[in-house]
């Protein structure tokens, strides 16, 4: 190798290196050194980069990959010859590159014998990562027919998998995309499918289809990575067209006509898959116009001899005889035609041409490729009239015979040994040609690279290449190549294979011994001992080696004679002395250039030494002078930079200067026109709080006189009851007397009593009056809402109606002109139609009548519907007002209630004491009540002995202290607990700890059970005040969570009571707020679940409820139902003022976007629809902080939708500039964002409210439909918009336009048809109303927020901490 580039770089000549040797003999590897060698040696400088030489490497692990495959005697084989031309300058670099491959075996794409493998790439593509083989719908590769037909699918020390990696490294270092890449494996992916399509007799006659559903699977998969049509590539596989001068006939194939195109169109892709690949590494490598010489490196494959041996090893063998040829006309027949040329004494050496076995095969017109092409090209030619043809014409050929046991198979003596070679696939794979169907089907794929492999090609072309010979193709192919080689000084390497085993340290010595006779080796080394290697022509001679002895070059012309006189100085023999050459003997150059390079080697130090002293000499003078020149121009461009830099410091301060005044004036302009506006607002708002003010006193007055009234009269009361406490207490101190006293205490506590019930009977007959004055509201509402609607229609009506009037007018005045414009003029006469003039002033005063009656139609309408709004105000305030007043009769009665209590307790207390002094026996156990914890009465009766034998543990304490009476001891305890709940105490396992923790005091304290307490409406107050700021979403959201965790609790604690003891307990009505508020959305309270929780866990206790814990139930549904409501308003209010904005795409004007340099209309629009989504999402993290049940999220947010839903709809539909293409596209980029959104946060929070959006989803998706004029009604009634109702179609399409493509709405025969139906339905109230209205009811019920939550995710809440603290909530720790 180093003399190679030696004599490429010294005599100027371009070299040539042929790799030879069986298969398996180690010429792949021996190229591979080569080029890497090759590399080295004529490679750039680390600084220069070595781009061409890494990709010339790196392609070969690429064409191995697609290119190289296990068979018998090698497991990396070759399946392909090449010649890599190395370009270098005259530098002696590589400045280029170009690979040249000689016959792909197509063949073993679909075809393998045992052991074999297939090409690399399939095993290495099965062993890809999981992603893409997940991808491309691989496996195994014992389940791919291509792959399954030999054992073998891994060899021994090979890992497919990092094979895989290389090679996709090495693809992108020869300039190959990762996209490029990726289509390339999907080809390959493709070709595997293939494979595993089988065919089955079809329906009819000679037909096949697809086997079975594993074949169908196959079949659209490789069509889905073809990306072609699945139905096309089965009629490419099962079907042939065929094009007649009269007709198109379609003939069906059998299904073994059909894997025969199944595996035509897999090799014939992947053979232009390769040659892809060739064309892309040499494009990327490059080549060099304009190059010096090449080094050519040849690795074309070993001569082949199998037990079957088909027409690739017939082409492969035929490159071999040519090698061979080119090897002896080199070594044997030029070598002795110039030793006579020169006539120097040798003897003429006998060695073995091959010639006429390459006349055999390739010799015109009798050659077997001759024979081969003609009966490729008759029809109805077989394999069997093919070896007849060949048999007639070669019977007498010594080269040529016939097995005697073989019908058509035929042996050709090579020059390395006899081979039979067998005729049944030599027609077929001859044929180089593309099926139509498969050109077709590939040329239209949507994959660009697939396409791009089968390129469509024009007519002409096609009838001139209507036969291609591959024998004929690669013919000329070889004799290119040794064009080429001719032109080059060829060097030969032999490799030889030790043994046929494919293992190391084994030797067969006759086996290689037969690879050197076969290869010509023994005979060149014959030949080469026996003549004389070197030669050289005079001239050359003594140029190269006249320094040997320079005084016979003095005054001598004869080269000869200098010749003779050079070699017998050195003292060389056995030389010869030619014509114009000297020829020497082997070793005798070597010792010629080994004196030659002693002498240049002294001369050279000599010629060193005195030009390295000229060029100090010579860089010390430069040097100066430039350090000299340097800083003359150093100092010059100081100057002019200090220069400068003063120059722009004045500028500088100029400029801050008027810039400074500028912006001083600019911020004066905009804090005076700030300044003005917020004292215009400022004095606005002043005036509106004076107003606002005195109306609130006005107010405020009317109120105080009313409370003081009240007040006093409480005041009275309390005296008087405080009157006969006292002189209760006063007679319980006097010895017998004092039971006198207590009954007469007891009466009194009766006639309490009385009046509780009595105030209980007013305030029911007060919530029926509220309830049936609330039921004539909902009705005048619902019946003002009608109206207001159909008012509504009809104004919308009467405007569409004075709109087509105006229409008609702007028509018939336009036709009156143009009437009058086309009425000739005869000798400038006017002629004027009265009777058309006075016609048209009559139909325009009837229009002008009918416009005015339409106006006067509407202000009564409006001013009907404004003294129905203030009828609807009054009412309103009226109810208000009734419901304050049972609020504070409510209020009284608790505290009456309290009182009595109270009363009753001390009544207690004495008469306990009492007895205790004075020793009463125990007679009256009836005026005693037992008392429950926190207040909760009984009307369970307790024994005086109870009283009598416990007296120190109900009224002292451990440390035998007096402590404070239960009633005070219960109301601090209550106390404790609300100042500790109100806070904000935060959630325990996702649960609300506030909740928990009420319903832990409430189980303890009994309240459940309690006939009368005042426990739930302190809860209930202080919930009520919690919630007075609406506006915060996220103080909302705590109590919202609070408030439904606290009512699931309930629910599943509560049972119905039992019979005995509450079956005369009559359950009233509710007197509070919510009481009637849930009266309102509910007919009954049997929709509470009163069923039983589970028993297994001690989390939740059932007990019976009582009418309070009733009552306090329905509260918390009604606050829940409230705080819900309140953020979907909140929310809607949000949305509304972006919805307003987003139901018209921005058009910002030319002219404004000139005058003001930028444009912000696009950034901000778009930021419309993404402050929805971010409304949207802040909502929904806020609901997901405060831990609400998912129900009542998707309750939200479903209504949400369907508010904007109603929103963009009617907009769209009242609004003509809405009803564009543009906008429709606007709006559609939009929902997409909302769907995206709805995907995002999953069906756990979003729900169905994608589906609310189905009305204005459908109206865009018309919108944007091209040619609406060829869609007929039933498509847009049935598959475009099923949802919306003929009047909604009909305005849609009537107020359509296209401000971009100015295309037509739908055709006059769909409006005609919405017309008739309008027509049919107008009779119809519904019918008649195109507009949506908004639902804002309560969509869910307490069952479903019930069943949502479950009772085992209470089991690890803990209490607040605060109250685990306190020793009276010791309970909390159980």
């Amino acid at each position: 190798m180093l003399h190679t580039g030696m004599l490429m770089i010294n005599e100027g000549i371009s070299q040539a290196i042929l790799v030879s040797g069986e298969s398996g003999a180690g010429k792949t590897e021996s190229t591979k050194l080569l080029m890497r060698y090759l590399a080295y040696m004529g490679g750039r400088l680390a600084s220069e980069g070595r781009s061409v030489e890494q990709k010339v490497l790196e392609s070969n692990p690429v064409l191995e990959a697609f290119g190289n495959a296990k068979t018998v005697r090698n497991n990396n084989s070759s399946r392909f010859g090449k010649f890599v031309e190395l370009q270098f300058d005259e530098r002696g670099r590589i400045s280029g590159a170009a690979i040249r491959t000689y016959l792909l075996e197509r063949s073993r794409v679909c075809q393998l014998s045992d052991p074999e493998r297939n090409y690399h790439c399939f095993y290495m593509l099965c062993a890809a990562p999981p992603e893409d083989i997940k991808h491309l719908k691989l496996g195994n590769p014992r389940t791919f027919h291509y792959l399954n037909q030999t054992n073998c699918y891994e060899l021994d020390g090979i890992d497919d998998a990092k094979e895989y990696t290389a090679t996709r490294k090495a693809m992108d270092t020869v300039g190959i995309s990762s996209e490029e890449q990726d289509s390339i494996f999907r080809v390959i992916a493709a070709i595997l499918h293939l494979g595993n399509i089988e065919f089955t007799k079809g329906k009819e006659y000679d037909s096949s289809m697809p086997k079975d559903e594993k074949s169908w699977f196959h079949l659209r998969t490789a069509a889905e990575l073809f990306m072609c049509d699945e139905k096309a590539l089965e009629d490419s596989l099962c079907r042939r067209v065929i094009v007649t001068r009269d007709e198109t006939i379609t003939k069906e194939l059998d299904p073994e006509a059909a894997v025969s195109s199944r595996d035509a169109l897999a090799k014939v892709v992947y053979s232009r898959l390769f040659d892809w690949l060739v064309d892309k590494i040499n494009n990327s490598i490059g080549q060099d116009p304009n190059s010096k010489y090449l080094i050519g490196v040849l690795d074309i494959y070993g001569f082949e001899s199998f037990k079957t041996n088909s027409f690739e090893q017939f082409c492969i063998n035929l490159t071999n005889e040519k090698l061979q040829q080119h090897f002896n006309q080199h070594v044997f027949k030029m070598e002795q035609e110039e030793y006579t040329r020169e006539e120097i004494n040798w003897s003429y050496i006998e060695f073995i041409d091959n010639q006429d076995v390459l006349d055999l095969i390739e010799k015109k017109p009798g050659g077997i490729i001759a024979l081969l092409d003609e009966a490729c090209m008759f029809p109805r030619s077989t394999h069997d009239t093919f070896a007849q043809k060949l048999y007639q014409t070669f019977k007498n050929h010594k080269r040529f015979s016939k097995p005697k046991l073989a019908r058509s198979d035929f042996t050709i003596c090579h020059y390395a040994g006899d081979v039979t070679y067998q005729t049944e696939l030599f027609l077929e794979k001859n044929k180089d040609y593309v099926i139509a169907e498969h050109q077709a089907l590939l040329s239209a794929s949507k994959c660009s690279f697939a396409s791009s492999l089968f390129p469509v090609s024009n007519e002409e072309t096609s009838k001139q290449s209507k036969f291609s010979s591959i024998g004929s193709r690669f013919k000329q192919q070889l004799q290119a190549l040794l064009e080429t080689l001719s032109a080059t000084e060829p060097h030969y390497i032999r490799c030889v294979k030790p043994n046929n085993l494919l293992k190391p340290h084994i030797f067969e010595n006759q086996n290689v011994l037969q690879q050197l006779r076969c290869g010509g080796v023994l005979e060149a080394i014959r030949i080469s001992c026996a003549g004389y290697p070197t030669k050289r022509p005079f001239y050359e001679f003594v140029d190269r080696f006249g320094v040997l002895a320079p005084e016979a070059l003095d005054g001598s012309t004869d080269e000869v004679a200098v010749c003779k006189k050079l070699l017998e100085k050195v003292g060389l023999e056995g030389y010869q002395i030619g014509k114009t050459k000297v020829f020497l003997r082997a070793g005798q150059m070597a010792v010629l250039d080994t004196k030659r390079t002693e002498i240049l080697g002294k001369s050279a130090s000599i010629i060193q030494r005195k030009i390295r002293s000229y060029m100090a000499r010579k860089s010390f003078i430069l040097f100066r002078r430039s350090t000299i020149l340097i800083q003359s121009v150093c100092r010059g461009e100081l100057a002019r930079h200090d220069y400068e830099t003063k120059r722009r410091e004045a500028s500088c301060l100029r400029i801050q200067r008027d810039l400074r005044m500028y912006i001083a004036r600019k911020v004066y302009k905009e804090k005076r026109a700030s300044a003005l506006s917020v004292q215009t607002g400022m004095r606005g708002m002043a005036a509106r709080n004076e107003l606002r003010f005195r109306r609130q006193t006005k107010a405020a007055i009317l109120i105080q006189s009313h409370c003081r009234k009240f007040l006093a009269h409480s005041k009275y009361v309390k005296l008087k009851k405080a009157t006969i406490t006292t002189q209760s207490a006063w007679r319980g101190r006097v010895a017998r007397k004092e039971l006198r006293s207590l009954k007469m205490a007891a009466r009194e506590t009766g006639a309490l009593q009385a009046a509780k019930n009595k105030l209980e009977k007013q305030v029911e007959e007060l919530t029926w009056r509220l309830q049936l004055e609330k039921r004539m509201r909902t009705d005048l509402e619902e019946a003002k809402t009608q109206e207001n609607t159909k008012l509504r229609t009809a104004v919308q009506e009467l405007q569409l109606q004075l709109k087509e009037a105006k229409d008609t007018l702007v028509k018939e005045r336009e036709a009156a002109k143009t009437a009058a414009e086309t009425i000739p003029v005869i000798q400038e006469v006017p002629v004027v139609d009265h009777e058309l003039t006075e016609k048209l002033n009559a139909e325009n005063a009837e229009l002008k009548d009918l416009v005015s009656s339409l106006k006067t139609k509407i202000i009564e309408t409006e001013k009907k519907y404004e003294e129905t709004y203030k009828l609807s105000e009054e009412r309103l305030k009226q109810a208000m007002e009734a419901e304050s007043m049972i609020v504070k009769l409510k209020t009284t009665m608790h505290s009456l209630e309290e009182r009595i209590a109270d009363m009753e307790s001390e009544n207690k207390i004495q008469w306990q004491s009492l007895l205790t002094n004075k020793g009463v026996p125990p007679q009256s156990p009836d005026l005693a009540s037992k008392v429950l914890e926190n207040g909760n009465h009984a009307n369970e009766s307790i024994t005086l002995n109870d009283l009598l034998l416990t007296p120190e543990k109900g009224f002292e304490t451990p440390d035998n202290k007096p402590r404070r009476p239960p009633i005070d001891r219960q109301h601090e305890d209550v106390d404790a607990l609300m100042e500790c709940v109100v806070k904000d105490v935060g959630f325990s396992q996702g649960k609300p700890v506030a909740a928990f923790t009420i319903y832990k005091c409430l189980l303890h304290w009994k309240s459940f059970e309690a006939e009368r307490t005042s426990v739930f409406d302190r809860l209930v107050q202080m919930i009520g005040s919690a919630i007075e700021d609406q506006d915060s979403n996220d103080h909302m959201a705590y109590w919202l969570s609070n408030t439904s965790t606290l009512l699931f609790l309930l629910q599943k604690s509560m049972k119905p009571a039992g019979t005995a003891g509450t079956a005369s307990v009559r359950k009233p009505q509710p007197t509070s707020l919510f009481g009637r508020m849930t009266m309102g959305f509910r007919s009954s309270p049997s929709t509470v679940n009163f069923g039983a929780a589970s028993a297994a866990l001690e989390t939740v206790k059932q007990v019976e409820a009582k009418y309070p814990a009733l009552l306090f139930n329905q509260q918390l549904i009604a606050y829940v139902e409230k705080m819900y409501g309140i953020i979907r308003d909140n929310l809607k209010k949000e949305l509304g003022s972006l919805l307003a904005l987003c139901i018209q795409a921005p058009r910002t004007s030319k002219g404004s976007v000139l005058r003001s340099g930028r444009s912000f209309g696009k950034e901000s629009h778009t930021n419309h629809w993404q402050g929805i989504i971010d409304c949207l999402n802040t909502l929904l993290t806020t609901l997901k902080e405060n831990f609400v049940p998912p129900v009542l999220v998707q309750k939200i947010f479903t209504q949400t939708f369907q508010y904007v839903n109603v929103q963009l709809f009617n907009s769209l539909l009242l609004r003509r500039e809405c009803c564009t293409f543009s906008n429709g596209e606007y709006v559609k980029s939009g929902l997409a964002e909302l769907e995206l959104w709805c995907c995002q946060a999953k069906d756990e929070y979003a729900g169905s409210a994608w589906d609310e959006l189905k009305h204005i989803r459908q109206a865009v998706g018309f919108l944007v439909i091209h040619q609406k004029y060829r869609i007929s009604y039933d498509e847009i009634i049935n598959d475009l918009c099923p949802v919306l109702s003929v009047q909604q179609l009909y305005r849609i399409c009537t107020l359509y336009w296209d401000d971009n493509y100015n295309t037509r709405s739908v055709s006059s025969e769909v409006i005609s048809s919405m017309r008739v139906l309008m027509t049919e339905d107008s009779n119809n109230a519904v019918s008649n109303s195109f507009l949506l209205d908004d639902n804002s009811s309560i969509p869910f019920s307490i069952d479903e927020l019930s069943n949502s939550i479950e009772v085992k995710d209470f089991l690890d809440v803990k209490p607040a901490i605060d109250l685990l603290e306190n020793p009276y909530f010791h309970f909390l720790h159980e």
